[in-house]
């Protein structure tokens, strides 16, 4: 059970990993992770769900577990990710857990959590904590309630809040969607408050993932709505992951768009509104980036990778907008959490304003060549950190989160995988031939990529 415990979430194979025993105790011991601010309306946390057909089970231990506890829930049903943030926010609850196993193959299952206002609970503020009181607990799981339970539909005020953000309905555009079958598939109805000829894929809640993957990051798993747009003709198109807190955003060529070229994209949209505001990414993203947020007047902000450091340095600077590279992106007026439906809506609203294909509007920042993340296996990382900064020790070198090293003109970061004896590398260069080379020489270092 112990590898269960990851960096952002708790998540493993059902049932053999986790199963309602575990359950029923991250209910019970997710008081413990509360602080006095979060329970000033009362113990109380909305519970929601994915598709898949053993998160019914899960989500009703997770609320036994809290009620033992004397914790109230709010069971707001099945819901996207985005929607239990938003919900704990604008129901000011105390928590909120959400039954997901992202992007992961129909056997995983787990708990994405957070505090009031949305603030997400990762390793180090708080699952650490819980992973030692479950593996130490003999709480029995048949404890009867302390607490209520309250059932709520909070749809219509997600989707209310959701479009208000939409700036104009003209003209009517061309969009093809691609939920695989996850919780992507609930944004139908707001989709269709969007005037857009919308070309569906795979929107049905099937937690098997009948036709691919639901993980937009895999090229693979894209090739449907690339060519969907290209088919009907779309000006753009979105590729959802699992619980669709992701979104990877395609033009009208058929393209998939790295999602740090979209944080460049929309940041100076935010910034119209809030000058000289600071605008978060993480160091994965290429240098246009941070120079796209600093040509519109902001203050870009570098981050390490992973939702909860993007959230607090938001949070810590006030910023109204971030992203990063696996397609997370961030937004102050949505509790500081990521909302890949709202970013939809950003991106339709550039393309009415500006009137442009997209492939054009991202053109300028497409300045650099980069590699992609790529993974190693390597069993001692933090030696292998340790020869990188040797034999790169020309330099500029910084660790906030592994290594990054940075020359007139090239870059490359390698940070290590919180829970799996990978290395994962980013480069990028001012040539294609750059590219090349410097990728081949951390070959040379690093070893054979993984698939």
């Amino acid at each position: 059970m112990a590898g269960i415990f990851k960096a952002y979430d708790i998540r493993g194979t059902y049932p053999d990993q986790l199963d309602e025993t575990t359950a029923f105790h991250v209910g019970y011991y997710f008081k413990d992770l509360l602080e006095d601010e979060d329970l000033a309306l009362g113990p109380v946390v909305v519970v929601s769900r994915d598709m898949r057909s053993h998160s019914v089970p899960l989500a009703q231990a997770v609320k036994n577990g809290l009620r033992a506890r004397g914790v109230a829930v709010i069971d707001i049903g099945i819901a996207d990710t985005p929607q239990n943030y938003f919900a704990t926010g604008h129901l000011g609850a105390s928590g909120g857990i959400q039954i997901t196993a992202s992007h992961n193959p129909a056997v995983y299952n787990g708990f994405k959590m957070s505090r009031r206002d949305a603030i997400p609970v990762s390793y180090e503020t708080g699952i650490d904590r819980l992973e030692q009181l479950i593996l130490a607990t003999d709480v029995a799981t048949d404890l009867g309630p302390e607490a209520g339970e309250e059932v709520r539909d909070v749809f219509a005020d997600y989707t209310e809040h959701i479009l208000a953000e939409l700036i104009s309905s003209e003209p009517r555009l061309k969009l093809a969607a691609d939920a695989a079958n996850g919780m992507g598939t609930l944004y139908q109805p707001i989709l269709e408050h969007l005037n857009l000829e919308v070309t569906p894929l795979y929107f049905s809640l099937d937690g098997t993932f009948p036709n691919h993957e639901a993980n937009p990051l895999k090229a693979e798993n894209l090739v449907d709505v690339e060519r969907a747009v290209k088919d009907h003709g779309c000006d753009f198109g979105v590729a959802f992951d699992g619980d669709a807190d992701r979104a990877i955003i395609i033009d009208e060529k058929g393209n998939a768009i790295s999602a740090d070229m979209i944080t460049g994209l929309l940041a100076p949209r935010f910034l119209r509104d809030d000058p000289g505001a600071a605008i978060v990414y993480d160091l994965r993203s290429s240098w246009s980036t941070k120079e796209a947020i600093e040509e519109a007047g902001g203050k870009a902000v570098r981050e390490r990778v992973g939702h909860s450091f993007i959230k607090a340095t938001m949070r810590e600077h006030d910023s109204p907008f971030g992203g990063e590279l696996a397609g997370h992106f961030y937004y102050r007026r949505n509790y500081t959490a990521d909302s890949s439906i709202g970013t939809v809506i950003e991106v339709l609203n550039h393309l009415r304003e500006t009137g442009k294909p997209l492939s054009e509007l991202v053109a300028p920042l497409k300045r650099y060549f980069a590699t992609g993340e790529i993974n190693f296996k390597v069993e001692d990382k933090q030696g292998m950190i340790r020869h990188l900064a040797e034999v790169f020790a020309d330099g500029e070198i910084d660790y906030l989160d592994g290594i990054t090293v940075q020359f007139a003109d090239w870059w490359f970061n390698v940070r290590p995988s919180n829970t799996e004896p990978y290395l994962r590398l980013v480069l990028e260069a001012r040539t294609a031939g750059m590219m090349g080379e410097k990728r081949d020489l951390l070959l040379s270092h690093l070893g054979t990529p993984e698939d």
